[in-house]
């Protein structure tokens, strides 16, 4: 159809005639690589991608530069972004991350056990990891290397940054190493092969690894426990139970376990036991709830000896009437392996102690127990009597908690 005599042609549409409101807008939804790329593109855009308001998302959202900040660095929003991916850049996709574990974290130890604080060490400069890449003959990780330029792991002291374990004749408290000392241990001997520690137990030599390359069936940047195996003839055969797949996942997922309470604070100390919410029973005013840990340490798979230490609280409602309180007699476990093998033992007390239980009041204690299967669970109760009533007892439940070793895997060398 024939365009009207009297209508004039349409001029093409130009960039310099739109208004910069709507530009600007639009620019907001870019990532920060296509924002630079715009500043290419022409005269108009490069000024309007120049608009610092722009850069303010980009600084929040990958180096977590808070307004507070900006006032003391007196600089635009685009010089921080631009001087802080000068620095940081190829670390872009990890830094927010793991520099919000590591607030995260700092401020939940700040409040609960502050010394731990003290012994963690400043940051390191990208060619201090350069030089550990020619010394080792290996590439580091980014989201590792990331990690070392907020913090550089913790001076080697008691308690451990990444969890602590007791029991009545063993203790363990691991530090998260810092980069000279995770260099000095990296491993070239078979079975562990091209593998670095992450951390470190004084007390046991006990150490978390991770695999720099994919040799001896682990695949690369697998993070584990090793434990020998003892049933092999070649010596350097291990078994490694697998803790992690990345240091990033591990790393903050155990961070994310300690500020969300999942990992209590005893004694100073970050415990590594794991609380299943439905592990909890309540009878009359006392309710028993239980944690469980495992212990690769004294744990093996060849033969198969599955080593789990346990947690019990025991505690009584504080609208409890007075005469309510009473005295632990007795308790009885019923254990059952992946089998289905059942065993039953029964005793006085608990940990040879006859704890008394009255409103308000909590008690705690740990144990441990062995499987030949890589899980099981316990079960039983208490027998209690009354401290008013001599001649009256009754039972209390412990629920049912189950124990599941790791994902593990036998080393090829």
């Amino acid at each position: 159809m024939a365009a009207p005599a009297d209508m004039e042609p349409l001029c093409a549409l130009s960039l310099e005639l739109l208004p910069t409101d709507p530009l600007l807008l639009i620019l907001s939804f870019l990532d920060y690589r296509d924002l630079v790329s715009c500043c290419y593109l022409n005269r108009r855009l490069n000024q309007l991608s120049s608009h610092d308001p722009l850069w303010k998302r980009h600084c929040k959202k990958y180096w977590l530069i808070s307004e507070e900040e900006k006032s003391r660095r007196n600089e635009s929003w685009r010089a921080i972004f631009i001087s802080t991916y000068c620095d940081l850049g190829r670390y872009i996709h990890y830094y927010a991350t793991l520099k919000k574990a590591w607030d995260d974290l700092e401020k939940y130890l700040g409040q609960r056990c502050p010394r731990m604080i003290g012994s963690l060490k400043e940051s390191v400069r990208e060619e201090d990891l350069d030089a550990v890449e020619a010394q080792i003959r290996c590439k580091l990780p980014d989201d590792y290397r990331c990690s070392f330029r907020i913090h550089n792991g913790q001076k080697l002291v008691v308690p451990g940054l990444m969890g602590s374990m007791a029991l009545s004749n063993h203790y363990r408290s691991e530090d998260l190493l810092d980069i000279d000392t995770a260099a000095g241990g990296f491993q070239q001997r078979l079975g562990l092969k091209q593998c670095l520690p992450l951390t470190f137990c004084i007390h046991t030599g006990l150490s978390q690894y991770m695999a720099l390359e994919s040799v001896e069936g682990r695949n690369k940047y697998e993070i584990f426990y090793q434990c020998p195996d003892q049933m092999a003839r070649n010596p350097s055969a291990i078994v490694m139970f697998i803790t992690g797949t990345s240091y990033l996942e591990w790393f903050t997922s155990y961070v994310n376990k300690v500020v969300t309470g999942g990992y209590p604070i005893i004694r100073d100390q970050i415990f590594r036991y794991v609380h299943d919410k439905e592990c909890v029973a309540t009878t009359g005013d006392i309710t028993v709830s239980v944690s469980t840990s495992f212990l690769p340490e004294l744990s093996s798979v060849h033969p198969p000896h599955y080593f789990f230490t346990y947690r019990i609280r025991i505690e009584m409602s504080k609208d409890a009437l007075p005469e309510k309180a009473c005295q632990l007699d007795s308790r009885y476990w019923r254990i059952t392996n992946a089998k289905g093998d059942v065993e039953e033992v029964q005793g006085p007390g608990v940990v040879g102690e006859f704890p008394i239980i009255s409103p308000g009041r909590v008690y705690e204690y740990t144990s441990c127990t062995t499987f030949p299967t890589t899980s099981g669970y316990m079960e039983g109760y208490y027998t209690f009597h009354c401290l008013y009533y001599k001649d009256k007892f009754f039972n209390v439940t412990i629920p049912r908690f189950h124990m599941v070793c790791p994902t593990f895997k036998v080393s090829t060398a």
